[in-house]
């Protein structure tokens, strides 16, 4: 297994020009990157360099992945014009018996795609409309000053070992080898809830601390936030887009053309271009998802709502899932219904389901205790996101804002949904 996950990686960061070795040792947190120690905070990271393989961008533009096109139907390279299996039949993932390290996936006789229309390139679309332009009010810290000069006092006449010890566990857990990609869905019972801040906040932490690529999927096109969340400005390639694209033969680095990289070094894909009606189909999704898993080691799905059919879909093919709820306890009973469902399914599902309990608002009464144990019955696991003034009113989410608690409680997070999704590889 050792030597599949080492191909594997080695394949991925050949065609990035990146690092060819394992995970890299424990990187700072954030706030210590600020000091000048490790590496840079997500906000002022450059985006890792990835260039098309017909349009090629200046390396570093903060920019220009959103306003960026992916070759041409009619130029070479373009998935359209090629021998390859029709979408939702990958190739073999590296690792696994029929790939070979160094080598593109094989391809099958040529198929046709489901969808015959012609693709015509889009227009990038601005997520904010230009009549909106600096209509947002300032951006606030996730602590305010007094919570921040009591947090600096206690420090100064108490140990800070344990909680750094704490983050540190949770950074290694995140920095786990995999060797094949991990697909988590997100989803929840009701809007509001803070599911695209959750995805958010998922996907910029594992794209801070992972050495392997890390994907954002926007799988909520009904004018979803996750784009806005991940501070993109513009949209262009959607995931319908991309489904009539990908092909088995394309490299990470023709695929990265058609995609949005965010500040954290991560990568996005839109579900659509904010239009009202906008529809992701099951067969689109499976077609995607099955297609981008050999090219990252972590994809982060923001899904509809339940009871929607692709969400549904979403909780039963991925590897781990994470259901949002508001800490109310309509909230509550509302997903600990979704939690019997899923656990009707197979057996299997609950131990790999996260619950995040999501503070919303500054002050609420639900006894926190009473709904741990209640959603926790059954083996599933819940992870208390704290309140966060910087995350509360929407917008980008800016790291280096964010409450020192709130920092904690998302690596907590992504290293329990990380370890539940190679749960059922470690049982075998």
């Amino acid at each position: 297994m050792a030597a599949a996950q080492g191909d594997w990686q080695h394949e991925v960061f050949r065609e990035l020009g990146g690092p060819r070795g394992g995970v890299p040792p424990v990187a700072a947190p954030p706030e210590a990157a600020q000091r000048g120690g490790g590496r840079p905070e997500p906000e002022d990271a450059r985006p890792r360099e990835a260039v098309p393989a017909v349009e090629p961008a200046a390396p570093g533009h903060s920019g220009h992945a959103s306003g960026q096109s992916g070759p041409a139907p009619s130029q070479p390279g373009h998935a359209s014009g090629q021998p390859g299996q029709a979408p939702g039949q990958p190739g073999p993932v590296a690792g696994q018996p029929g790939h070979v390290p160094g080598q593109p996936a094989p391809t099958g006789p040529p198929a046709p795609y489901a969808d015959a229309r012609p693709l015509v390139t889009p227009e990038s679309v601005p997520l904010v409309p230009p009549e909106l332009a600096g209509a947002e009010g300032p951006v606030r810290r996730g602590e305010g000053p007094a919570r921040r000069a009591g947090r600096a006092l206690v420090r100064l006449v108490s140990s800070a070992a344990r909680e750094s010890a704490a983050l540190t566990e949770a950074v290694r857990a995140i920095q786990q080898p995999v060797t094949t990609g991990r697909q988590i869905a997100v989803t929840s019972i009701r809007g509001g809830s803070g599911k695209s801040t959750v995805a958010a906040l998922l996907a910029l932490t594992y794209a801070h601390y992972r050495a392997d690529p890390v994907l954002a999927v926007e799988a909520d096109p009904a004018l979803g936030t996750l784009p806005r969340r991940l501070g993109a400005s513009e949209v262009r390639w959607t995931c319908a887009d991309l489904a009539r694209i990908v092909d088995p033969s394309m490299r990470i680095t023709d695929l990265t053309g058609y995609l949005v990289p965010h500040a954290s070094g991560g990568w996005l894909l839109p579900g659509s271009q904010g239009a009202v009606g906008a529809q992701l189909d099951v067969d689109t999704y499976r077609t995607v998802m099955t297609s981008v898993r050999r090219y990252f080691g972590t994809t982060v799905v923001d899904c509809e709502t339940l009871p929607a059919t692709v969400a549904r879909t979403a909780l039963t093919t991925t590897q781990a899932r994470v259901l949002v709820t508001p800490a109310t306890v309509e909230g509550v009973a509302a997903t600990r219904a979704v939690l019997d469902w899923v656990g009707g399914l197979h057996r299997s599902m609950l131990p790999t389901t996260v619950v995040v309990l999501n503070h919303t608002v500054p002050h609420d009464s639900l006894k926190v205790g009473r709904a741990v144990e209640r959603l926790e019955a059954g083996g599933a696991r819940v992870v208390a996101l704290p309140y966060d003034r910087h995350l509360a009113p929407g917008g980008e989410v800016r790291t280096r804002m964010l409450a020192q608690r709130t920092v904690e409680a998302t690596a907590r997070l992504a290293a329990t949904v990380l370890e539940r999704s190679m749960a059922r590889e470690r049982r075998r």
